[in-house]
């Protein structure tokens, strides 16, 4: 049985000149270690839910997991926080802190770890969206997230097709949010040639490298992007849409996706 992701805290609210007390629904931070092959490879901070998912996405964004064939077994000690992989390839390990820089569609682009290199992917999937289903598949996302209704703490990710929420992600961090949307893909085989992500959070680099390695090739967010974000977004063929919020969204990149109805 997974942890309980929230917690009750006793708080004090103060409102003008009035003073009360209640408990407080709190999300809940737990550390996760990874421990591959026998060796620690990796601790991430997360929301303790569906964690065999967070850490198969997790490995196959890094890199270290690229086929089903490559996992041997996943067991996770979800009281003591670890998870223990045994892969039937040897761990090929890579310099953590290493920059690369390295033609990205021509253009010489920076890539922060070696594993962005290795796994990330240019998209030119011909899929197209129109901005009523953006702004359709951002509503059901919103009123899908009851998590983050309850304690304003959570990110949450959504794998959708152009009409439809498929899955949500819930975490306190975007990118564990985002890994659990892969892993849950991932274990499930899914195509994602028609497939959009949705997402509550700011579209950094990371989180695009990230929807890069799904192979997907829209992202909607309601949040902003970095500029990092986009250069990456426009040499990956990825478009990139944020602040889609009521009936207003921008798009960055690639706008030929968009389609008026």
């Amino acid at each position: 049985m997974e942890k309980p992701i929230f917690d009750s805290w006793e708080t004090i609210r103060l409102n003008n000149d009035q003073v009360s007390t209640f408990d407080d629904v709190i999300a809940v931070e737990s550390p996760l270690t990874f421990i591959v092959n026998g060796e620690e490879f990796a601790t991430v901070v997360c929301t303790p839910n569906h964690l065999r998912e967070l850490v198969i996405g997790f490995l196959v964004s890094e890199g270290v997991i690229r086929f089903h064939d490559d996992i041997k077994s996943i067991q996770i000690d979800e009281q003591h926080g670890f998870a223990y992989i045994e892969l039937t390839k040897k761990l090929q390990k890579t310099e953590p802190s290493k920059r690369v820089i390295n033609s990205c569609c021509g253009i010489s682009r920076q890539f922060y770890f070696q594993s962005d290199l290795q796994t990330a992917r240019t998209n030119d999937y011909p899929l197209t969206i129109s901005p009523n289903q953006c702004l359709h598949l951002m509503t059901l996302l919103q009123n899908a997230s009851t998590d983050f209704k309850k304690t304003g703490g959570f990110h949450n990710a959504g794998l959708c097709t152009v009409d439809e929420l498929l899955a949500i992600r819930t975490d306190i961090g975007r990118h564990n949010a985002l890994d659990k949307i892969h892993g849950y893909i991932f274990l499930n085989k899914i195509s994602v040639r028609d497939k959009v992500i949705v997402f509550s959070g700011r579209i950094s680099s990371e989180v695009l490298l990230k929807v890069s390695k799904m192979g997907i090739a829209i992202i909607v967010s309601t949040s902003a992007p970095t500029n990092l974000a986009l250069e990456l977004a426009h040499d990956l063929g990825i478009t990139a849409i944020g602040f889609t919020r009521g009936n207003k969204m921008s798009i960055y990149t690639h706008p030929q996706r968009i389609i008026e109805p």
